[in-house]
């Protein structure tokens, strides 16, 4: 890999290019995009959790003033591929979950159709069915892979050997949904054999690789625009079944557009979600605190007709020393909607049952919570044997601990009262891979003295519309004003998703190589018209290091004594995550992060309902999300790290590692507060009151 730019653009504190258009409301989103006439179209959901669809009636519905057509398993068009269940929609009466799309209503208005599609009438034949995972279900298995690929099961050396001080507890994370505030939306229109989608997507690329392959044609008859996106969290890096269904609904009216939006409801069984997992942690050490065991056991769902698997015991492969390390990843196939990724998958929910293991070992080993991370801090890779390309998680612990008062902490339970609130404190470490994508492709072209910058990137809130102009800019050695960016449409190079905390490391590489080549070719006076393009370059230093970002995570909570109201007080974070690009979009990406993870502690969960095989509290009154309300004192710092190992910028990924350590970070907090250990998320009044003070015997 060639050297660090220097930097002069990268580092600075640059507000978003893209603010003022969305702050104003002139952002086109995927369904507000001008287009003429257009057909709005609603699907219409199995209720059943399993059978099959016998008969659709649409007399009252097809009477509607306004209503086009009725779209149904019976005269939709026959999908050149069906390889992907998720994707196969329309294409036989099964229905293998409840919400599974087995209709859609075309009308003259959204309303109109959604009207219509509550009129149409439908029989069923139900088959018995399975929606709870359960731990010791008979039919676990253990899949080939999990996400994206790693090994299902690990083990080394010997995790049964005794050890002085041991830990064996099983914890368990929810079912969580990614719920960004815009909703899935397509708008697409057919026009004289190609396909235009407007769409609500991580990727443009894939979704066009995806619909080509779903419908049969070349990749060039389909074109995927999307500049602005109004968030995901992961549940748009992947095409779904609503990209389809709008694609289908307006195959049957060429030239004429159709827009779908997924309502809040519907985004509940169709765009994916975490699955809820058991994790059975067993930790061994010495009596000086080093690690002799660790044992990591996850069972999780996925869906029966399309398999999703967590890589949730992945980050206990390489965080802590020790010489006996085992993993093992089962799945329950259920009855249920696909599961997919969402905002740090793996290392999100991976990292509360070994975090707040950790926690318990330091309580029966009489040590600091720090001081036992520190102890079990591997000089190497303990899964690969490579050494780290930089690996600062002691100094996270030790600059964040100063930051937050630790030593001032009493280290024992239930102590520390003001009035009505018990009140502690708990910590716990972050990770997430240092990633980049191959397969990314950039475009410079000099336009009257300026410079255009095209990729096919997306910017899902992280600030690509801001940074990588400051990227551009440095690697040209031009000011930051004079680069005019473009993304956010198959019509540019192809990028990779927007996901994995991958993006900025890996479509920065492509501009900078990109602006390599420029130079190389053109030198520093350029002619109007004169271009460049390059490729995303190897970097040898992936397989000769371990790369990861690192940070610790600091929560103080207050819990009432006679309610068990917990109110997290203050959440500061110290990470170590490269050079910052901007610390203002960086910022922003650490503090939501930690805000989700928040969330995750307290309020989220998708509670399903095992007798009709649905959740209930499918919209944003009743799937509770953190609000400005429990955010109070919310702090995001970071090092001073240079890896020249990573890639030209020195940078790491940013946007996910907020989120890992937060919840276990809390529940430790919690547990130090009032004595009572909560291994279930979320942490609820109704699992504290009965350890508290004031609960009767």
């Amino acid at each position: 890999m060639t050297g660090l730019l220097e930097p002069r653009a990268i580092g600075r504190g640059l507000t978003r290019r893209d603010g003022p258009a969305k702050v104003t409301g002139t952002a086109p989103y995927a369904y507000e995009v001008p287009v003429e006439a257009p057909l709005y179209c609603h699907p219409i959901q199995a209720t059943v959790a399993r059978g099959r669809c016998l008969r659709i009636s649409a007399v009252e519905a097809e009477a509607l003033d306004g209503v086009q057509s009725l779209i149904t398993p019976f005269t939709a068009e026959r999908l050149a591929d069906t390889d992907d269940a998720e994707l196969a929609v329309l294409q036989d009466c099964e229905i293998p979950f409840r919400g599974r799309v087995i209709g859609l209503v075309l009308a003259e208005s959204s309303e109109t159709a959604r009207h219509a599609a509550e009129l149409v009438d439908v029989e069923y034949e139900t088959d018995p069915f399975t929606v709870q995972l359960a731990a010791d279900a008979p039919d676990l298995y253990q899949p080939d892979k999990v996400n994206p690929s790693f090994p299902t099961d690990t083990s080394e050396g010997d995790v049964e050997a005794g050890s002085a001080v041991s830990v064996d507890q099983t914890y368990t994370t929810a079912m969580y949904h990614n719920n960004p505030l815009e909703p899935h939306t397509t708008t697409a229109l057919w026009d004289d054999g190609v396909l235009t989608l407007w769409d609500s997507t991580q990727s443009v690329h894939s979704v066009r690789s995806t619909l080509a392959k779903v419908f049969g044609l070349p990749a060039e008859q389909v074109r995927v625009i999307c500049p602005y996106l109004g968030g995901g969290f992961g549940s748009k890096g992947l095409p779904h079944a609503n990209v389809v269904l709008a694609a289908l609904a307006a195959r049957t009216v060429p030239g004429r557009p159709v827009k779908l939006a997924l309502t809040r409801q519907q985004m509940f069984s169709l765009a994916g979600y975490r699955t809820p997992t058991i994790q059975r942690v067993r930790l061994g050490a010495a009596r000086d605190g080093r690690l002799e065991s660790l044992r990591m056991d996850v069972v999780e769902q996925t869906s029966r007709i399309k398999e999703f698997a967590e890589q949730t015991a992945a980050p206990a492969r390489m965080m802590y020393a020790a010489r006996n390390r085992a993993t093992s990843h089962r799945l329950a196939r259920l009855d249920v909607p696909v599961p997919s990724w969402m905002r740090a998958p793996g290392e999100c929910p991976g990292m509360f049952g070994p975090e707040v293991a950790m926690d318990e070992l330091a309580e029966a080993l009489g040590l600091d919570p720090i001081e036992l991370r520190v102890r079990n801090e591997p000089e190497r890779d303990p899964e690969t044997g490579l050494p780290f390309s930089s690996r600062n998680l002691v100094e996270c612990l030790r600059t964040g601990a100063g930051r937050f008062g630790w030593n001032e902490r009493d280290p024992r339970p239930g102590v520390r009262r003001d009035g009505p609130w018990l009140v502690g404190s708990g910590v716990a470490a972050s990770v997430y891979p240092a990633k980049r994508m191959r397969g990314s492709s950039a475009t410079i072209r000099c336009e009257k003295g300026r410079y255009a910058v095209e990729i096919g990137a997306a910017d899902l809130g992280t600030g690509a519309w801001t940074i990588l102009p400051q990227i551009a800019a440095d690697a040209l050695d031009v000011p930051v004003e004079s680069i005019d960016l473009r993304i956010g449409d198959t019509a540019y190079p192809k990028a990779t998703v927007a996901g994995g905390s991958t993006g900025t490391a890996s479509w920065g590489s492509a501009v900078v190589a990109a602006a390599r080549a420029f130079r190389e070719k053109y030198g520093s006076d350029p002619g109007d018209g004169d271009e460049a393009q390059a490729e995303t370059p190897e970097n040898p230093a992936e397989k000769q290091y371990s790369m990861y970002g690192f940070g610790a995570q600091f929560a103080e909570v207050r819990v009432d004594a006679d309610t068990g109201e917990v109110r997290v007080s203050r959440l500061h974070g110290t990470f170590a995550v490269g050079r910052i690009v901007n610390p203002v979009t960086a910022r922003s990406q650490l503090l939501g992060g930690m805000t989700m993870g928040l969330s995750m502690a307290l309020h989220e969960n998708s509670v399903l309902d095992p007798r009709f095989g649905h959740v209930v509290n499918h919209d944003l009154a009743e799937y509770h999300i953190a609000t400005n309300a429990d955010v109070e004192d919310l702090r995001a710092h970071w090092l001073d790290e240079t890896d020249p190992h990573l890639n030209p910028m020195g940078s790491k990924g940013i946007g996910e590692i907020g989120i890992v350590g937060t919840a276990a970070a809390i529940a430790n907090a919690v547990h130090h507060a009032t004595g009572v250990r909560v291994r279930e998320l979320p942490i609820t009044l109704d699992k504290l009151l009965p350890g508290l003070p004031g609960a009767a015997g």
